[in-house]
């Protein structure tokens, strides 16, 4: 499973979720493609108010800030 991870330049709340996501252990590696709304407008459209947005790769569910650890790690199981 991969994640992307939606977020942009001097979110504090962007901020918050990576620590999270960096300080939750998992039993593998997880790869993060981190991507920049700021780069296309469709993005900003579409995750401009929800940032920062996880989403899988393999199922397409999204989970948006605010979350907790335990709430990343159901999402991640």
């Amino acid at each position: 499973m991969d994640l992307s991870f939606y977020t942009t330049a001097q979110c504090h709340l962007c901020e918050l979720a990576e620590a999270l996501l960096v300080n939750t252990p998992t039993p593998q590696p997880i790869l993060v493609n981190v991507v920049d709304i700021a780069q296309s407008e469709q993005l900003v459209a579409h995750y401009g108010t929800r940032i920062p947005v996880l989403r899988r790769s393999d199922t397409g569910n999204e989970l948006s800030w605010p979350f907790t650890q335990d709430q990343l790690l159901s999402f991640l199981q």
